[in-house]
């Protein structure tokens, strides 16, 4: 199995942080400088492993190796949230360099082919995964052509023009020259943490539903309309968000969650009764029969408070739900193979409750996905951090798959 330098993996991941240092994070959104420098940065590394690289039109950066396929495509992203931490999608990223580096300089692996790859805008500046959907064919361009970012003021046609990509062409899927996608990721999560393991080989990632409440009530006087009278829309908000605490636990998975992240109530005033409010509910889980029931139930609250005649209550999905994605059986056996041999009975089978490129991609190719712990399960803020030794770790189980699921088509 290829041998990776542990050395020239975290001087690697510690420069491309650099890019876009802010505190102990790291700030380089889609198409923005940083981002783009970034990725500058990884078209030379990928030329200097002996890759042919390319930023296409969306700035995607690819490393082609110069081996005949099937090739493995191993990456992820190296865009950032806001506030980002400076691992979530760079890991998988300098994992699939150094693992084409790796596998270049061992005679045993020389010949197997590892194409390298960072997506662009994985985290959603603009679009979430645009780069993956342009890659793979099945990006709207009405959705592009719509898609901005209020709080940069920059539509992203507008941010790929800034970024000089307007007249670049854009890659898509090579025809028959992968055997299928592997990512390398931080958990973003405390299972491997608190269960003291190593490596996670994710089986699906989870589907994404949400639901908006709306609440038409009616504004008025705080102080001189009596509590009888009142139609007030904030507290039908409050009582639809307590049962929905109430009940969702009823039909909920051991990894089942739910989260009211956006509340708005109008006109947001100490003296005023409220006489509209919103509220948006995000739900996620591998089991879809679980989301099911949980609009249901939404739909069934959302009824019985407005059936009382105080207040109207409107409930509609606010997204478009995405389904849960599978990853492939096969390369599972080979991640958890190597885990094994690895880090033995310190590993985890587990599905991924974040959205990660691999759900955009299993459309088109195989994928597999593996984790390693994030230290206090913390990710998307500046403290997100892992042990060097779990980077190190997920570094060589991801090589020890990449190389056994190679030798084995070679060896067919």
């Amino acid at each position: 199995m290829p041998t990776i330098d542990p050395d020239r993996l975290m001087a690697d991941l510690r420069e491309l942080r650099s890019i876009g240092a802010v505190e102990t994070g790291v700030v380089r959104p889609a198409l923005g400088e940083k981002d783009m420098e970034a990725r500058r940065w990884l078209k030379a590394k990928f030329e200097a492993a002996g890759l042919t690289a390319t930023i296409d039109g969306v700035g995607n950066v690819l490393g082609r190796s110069s081996k005949p396929g099937p090739a493995l495509l191993i990456g992820s992203h190296s865009d950032t949230q806001p506030r980002g931490g400076w691992l979530d999608g760079a890991l998988g990223v300098i994992y699939g360099l150094e693992i084409a580096r790796a596998m270049a300089e061992d005679p045993a692996t020389a010949g197997l082919a590892v194409d390298v790859v960072s997506w662009q805008d994985e985290e959603g500046t603009y679009m979430s995964c645009f780069g993956s959907r342009s890659w793979c064919g099945t990006l709207d361009p009405a959705v592009e052509k719509a898609s901005s970012n209020a709080a940069l003021g920059m539509t992203l046609t507008e941010a790929i023009a800034k970024a000089g990509l307007t007249d670049v062409p854009r890659m898509t899927i090579e025809k028959d020259r992968y055997l299928g996608y592997l990512e390398a990721h931080i958990e973003q999560g405390a299972y491997l943490e608190e269960g003291g393991l190593h490596i996670g080989v994710v089986t699906g990632i989870v589907a994404i539903r949400g639901m908006r409440f709306r609440f038409h009530g009616e504004q008025n006087h705080a102080g001189t309309t009596t509590m009888r009278r009142r139609k007030d829309a904030a507290t039908a908000l409050f009582e639809v968000a307590h049962r929905v605490n109430q009940e969702f636990p009823k039909v909920a998975g051991e990894r089942t969650v739910w989260t009211m992240g956006r509340v708005a109530v109008q006109p947001g005033a100490p003296s005023i009764v409220p006489g509209y409010a919103e509220l948006d509910l995000q739900f996620r889980d591998l089991d879809e029969t679980i989301l099911d029931r949980f609009e249901e139930i939404a739909a069934e609250i959302a009824r019985d408070v407005g059936a009382r005649g105080k207040v109207k209550v409107e409930v509609e999905r606010s997204r478009t739900p995405i389904k849960p994605s599978w990853m492939d059986e096969g390369f599972q056996k080979h991640l958890t193979g190597a885990a094994e041999t690895t880090v033995p009975g310190k590993w985890l089978s587990m599905p991924s409750a974040a959205g990660h490129d691999p759900m955009v991609i299993s459309e088109k190719i195989p994928c597999a996905m593996l984790f390693i712990p994030s230290i206090g399960g913390i990710s998307h803020d500046f403290a997100e951090d892992s042990h060097e030794s779990d980077i190190v770790l997920g570094c060589r189980v991801l090589a020890d798959a990449a190389a056994s699921i190679l030798e084995e088509r070679r060896n067919r």
